[in-house]
């Protein structure tokens, strides 16, 4: 009687120090954060709807990377040139 008592609270003990633990880890379900869509950005930031994206009109990495991402240096930026637009870098993780 003793030994089968003894055996379920080992057993009990190792689910609860299991399922303790898992809920330390990595939050499940997380998903990394796309890049927006080119119709995204020009609802947020096409001022005079154009349907274009004028340097004046985008704000952050778009205005900072504008030159490189116009590449037939027309002003703007089309969904195209947004397509084949270089990725920004990784920021490095500090742990």
């Amino acid at each position: 009687m003793k030994s089968s008592t003894l055996k379920t609270v080992v057993i009990v003990f190792g689910i609860a120090l299991f399922m303790s633990n898992s809920s330390f880890g990595q939050p499940q379900g997380k998903e990394r954060k796309k890049p927006p869509t080119f119709e995204q950005l020009l609802k947020e930031m096409d001022a005079n709807e154009d349907g274009k994206l004028s340097k004046d009109e985008v704000k952050g990495p778009l205005k900072d990377e504008f030159t490189k991402i116009d590449t037939d240096e027309d002003g703007f930026i089309s969904e195209e040139e947004l397509k084949k637009a270089p990725k920004p870098k990784r920021k490095e993780r500090n742990e």
